[in-house]
């Protein structure tokens, strides 16, 4: 059942973290609080993320989508540890139970150099680009840095949000181990299989992640009832949602969300939908064990420890 009432999804004014008001962090972080108590997903305004920055990488990105499928093809991601590269449409499963995903994709992380990397298999860690298109690794690497700057300023928030220092969740991610993730779902061409749809119901598995998305619509997200929300694109908001480690980190305080993309109704069949992600994971060895202020002696910890690292391989190995 969908409930069209995005307005259960929070609006937060983000400035008191960018301009560091402190007064006005304390507010919203309570407000964060709240958000991710509840609901699990929030938008975020005033952000600090330049909407001309955003407008670029999707142009590159539909340019990059627009290209022959075998130039796709010979980038495509190839190991579960990388997690860099094409990915074509249906590969991946994000609802285990269901068809594979219509959408394709194309995953980055942290750009680095051969020189660099001081592993003796540099594939793991060095991102797969497309020949001949050096803007389009420009534009991407740089907006990648712009997340990173934009999700350190959310860590902070979320911090103080769970009574822990402010710089507490950031000092887990100083690897930035993180994934930039371009999305193009295409039009809709023939039946979908049975069960199939954009993307599979699913949550994430870091700690956090923002979402860009065009104004095609077919994000849903599940609430605590079992029902089913849309999260349509809002005009200068980013969409940010907690992950499974965020959950586990906090025992259950903020939640880690189901959401999926649906199949596109009336005029939207033929159109195509792109949208942005950039998702957040703790360092490798970053054990995620219950923060203090989230456990007591009537609410003990819900969840065994576990490295980020082990997490999100098992996660990838069943979704792929």
């Amino acid at each position: 059942m969908l409930v069209d009432a995005c307005v259960e999804i929070p609006v937060i004014d983000f400035s008191p973290f960018v301009t560091d008001d402190l007064e006005g962090k304390q507010r919203v972080a309570q407000e964060i609080y709240r958000a991710c108590h509840q609901v699990g997903f929030l938008y975020l305004t005033h952000h600090g993320i330049p909407q001309e920055a955003i407008a670029h990488v999707f142009d590159q990105s539909r340019r990059f989508f627009a290209s022959p499928d075998e130039e796709k093809q010979a980038i495509a991601w190839s190991n579960e540890m990388s997690n860099r590269g094409y990915v074509g449409v249906e590969r991946e499963r994000l609802d285990e139970t269901k068809p594979g995903d219509l959408k394709e994709a194309f995953n980055v992380g942290k750009e680095v150099s051969v020189e660099d990397v001081g592993t003796e298999n540099p594939a793991l860690v060095l991102n797969q680009w497309p020949a001949g298109q050096d803007d389009f690794r420009q534009a991407v690497t740089e907006f990648f840095e712009v997340c990173t700057e934009a999700a350190d300023r959310i860590f902070r928030a979320f911090a103080i949000a769970l009574q822990m220092p402010e710089s507490f969740i950031s000092d887990k991610h100083q690897a930035h181990n993180y994934t930039l993730r371009l999305l193009h779902y295409p039009p809709l061409a023939t039946s979908p299989k049975p069960g199939q749809i954009r993307a599979g119901a699913h949550s994430d598995y870091g700690t956090l992640t923002l979402l860009f998305q065009d104004n095609v619509g077919g994000l849903e997200v599940q609430t605590t009832t079992g029902e089913w929300i849309s999260a349509p694109s809002i005009p200068d908001a980013v969409l940010i949602n907690t992950g499974d480690l965020t959950q586990r980190w906090s025992n259950d305080v903020f939640r880690s969300t189901k959401h999926r993309v649906a199949l596109p109704q009336g005029e939207n069949v033929g159109r195509d939908r792109y949208s942005i992600a950039f998702f957040c994971q703790p360092d490798a060895d970053a054990e995620i064990v219950c923060l203090p202020s989230c456990q007591s002696p009537e609410n003990p910890p819900r969840y065994p420890p576990v490295t980020s690292g082990e997490y999100l391989l098992s996660r990838l190995q069943a979704t792929y």
